[in-house]
């Protein structure tokens, strides 16, 4: 007896790995219950390679061991061993054998109002509903309701685990819908300051987008590939579209954007070279140049009719795009594709490429903004792979200046009343800059470092542009109120890693020097 324990025990030195527990027993015992049975979330965010790609910070087996601060998710260092975590961490990150059905039945089950809602008939507030701010906290997953005027903190609100893309108003400005990379769509009433329920649109989620008329919500998915289409009255599901192209090839759906006067969603396709259009509004029926108008037609050169409500329009390119820019009348997009240098220019109208600029150091288009700059409209774009920002002529589509800046950057703002472009340096040695840019003379005429060492980005403005708000991308952060003409600090508001700021008024009237 002692020599058969005493081989056993040689056995289990020889095998270290031998007396852990499989990696999807360990699972189903101590993270099932949070984050599902089939690892696609439930309180606890989903658990597979398209979520936990995001997670820049902390690495899965750090966070398996340790926990995450101001979560939920406690820590198992004292309960796995190294060998233990080591495998799940690679377990988590081992794509699902086969892709969830995730249509309108499944996403109707996930729908829940909160029953301690109460729509209110007037803001609860005397703030000006217009000039609320909304700062989105990724430190711990809330979002801080702000009077722009005051910079009173109005509510905190919890959201769905990392909230992705821009929050979406309704045209009047009541109602707000935030995203989450786990697809849940949340409905906020900022009269009300309330929360007015939860929808899980999708498994792995982009942005979204809200129609002009205010009653149609898309959700842009990589998983499964498909738009979804929710009603924003009571985030019923109205359409899930899959996301196939002409050749049949799957795609993702890299971002939805609305094209307001054209009454229709734009969709970005990461994997095959397409953009469609999908119509908000069963009466909207763009007329292409040159063409006779599509109801007395049917098809012109291979573009479809795109009569009825989410009708589909195909624009064929000679690669996919990642990453759109809009002119003001959304009649061109700019986009780039990741690595190639150049981005490219198409006529939502006619339906093709129209021009090509070469812009190495991938320009990020998506936060691209555009104003008048003497007799001609300018667009600018920060590069996310160099220090520069490039000045397009969107008339000519010519390249007018090149702007060196400490750094690549991420997000650029203004505002029609303002006389500077604020530009962040959100990569590298100098994230804590802060480039402040004349819009005509494409002089950076200052540049600020609130806090040296952290991150500073994304800048918005108040209503009226006599304020500017900027992140401190940090834990223990803050949202640095400036004078938008003296550049003086104001105020600061302790925040938990800000991210961006989003102004009722700007957002919903398309304001110059807004990201739309």
């Amino acid at each position: 007896m002692i020599r058969f324990t005493v081989f056993i025990s040689a056995l289990a030195l020889a095998c270290p790995f031998g007396a852990q527990a499989e990696p999807a027993e360990i699972y189903a015992r101590d993270c099932a219950a949070c984050h599902g049975a089939d690892r696609l979330g439930g309180t606890g965010p989903a658990l597979i390679p398209q979520t936990l790609k995001r997670m820049r910070g902390p690495k899965v087996a750090e966070v398996i061991a340790h926990g995450r601060v101001a979560t939920q998710m406690p820590a198992f260092g004292d309960t796995l061993s190294d060998g233990e975590i080591a495998s799940l961490a690679t377990y988590l990150k081992t794509p699902l054998e086969t892709v969830p059905d995730w249509g309108a039945e499944r996403i109707a089950r996930t729908r829940w109002f909160d029953p301690a809602y109460t729509p209110a008939d007037a803001p609860v507030f005397d703030a000006d509903p217009l000039n609320i701010t909304l700062a989105v906290e990724t430190g711990d997953h809330h979002v801080s309701v702000l009077d722009g005027d005051s910079f009173e903190v109005l509510d905190r609100f919890a959201t769905p685990f990392a909230v992705h893309g821009g929050p979406k108003f309704t045209p009047d400005g009541r109602y707000v819908f935030v995203m989450s990379r786990d697809g849940w769509v949340q409905k906020y009433d900022i009269w009300s300051l309330q929360q007015v329920g939860r929808v899980r649109a999708g498994l792995n989620s982009r942005n979204i987008a809200i129609s002009a008329d205010g009653k149609h919500l898309a959700v842009a998915n990589y998983l499964p590939m498909t738009l979804t289409i929710l009603s924003t009255d009571d985030l019923s599901v109205e359409r899930v579209m899959p996301v196939v192209g002409r050749e049949g090839t799957k795609s993702r759906v890299s971002a939805v954007y609305q094209a307001p006067q054209r009454r229709s969603f734009i969709l970005a396709l990461k994997d095959v070279p397409e953009i469609w259009e999908v119509a908000t509004d069963p009466e909207a029926d763009p007329v292409y140049e040159g063409f006779v108008h599509s109801r007395e037609k049917g098809m012109v050169e291979g573009l479809p009719s795109f009569e009825g409500l989410f009708a589909r329009r195909r624009i064929m390119l000679s690669e996919p795009l990642d990453d759109f820019f809009f002119t003001d009348d959304y009649r061109n997009l700019m986009g780039a594709a990741r690595g190639s240098g150049r981005a490219v220019v198409v006529n939502l109208n006619v339906g093709r490429e129209i021009a090509q600029l070469p812009l190495p150091g991938m320009p990020h288009l998506g936060s691209g903004i555009s104003w008048r700059m003497g007799d001609r409209r300018v667009m600018a774009t920060p590069h996310l792979k160099e220090g520069k920002l490039s000045v397009i002529d969107t008339d000519d589509w010519s390249i007018v200046a090149t702007i060196e800046t400490e750094g690549p950057g991420f997000f650029l703002r203004s505002h029609e009343t303002s006389r500077y472009v604020w530009a962040d340096v959100f990569f590298g040695p100098n994230r804590d800059a802060m480039h402040v840019i004349d819009k005509q003379s494409l002089e950076i005429v200052r540049t600020l470092r609130p806090v040296p060492g952290a991150t500073v980005a994304h800048v918005e403005f108040t209503r009226d542009g006599a304020h500017a708000l900027v992140s401190v991308w940090e834990e223990d952060g803050a949202v640095i109120v400036y004078d938008a003409e003296t550049l003086e600090e104001v105020t600061r508001l302790p925040m938990r890693k800000p991210s961006g700021k989003y102004n009722v008024f700007n957002k919903i009237t398309f304001s110059e020097g807004t990201s739309h």
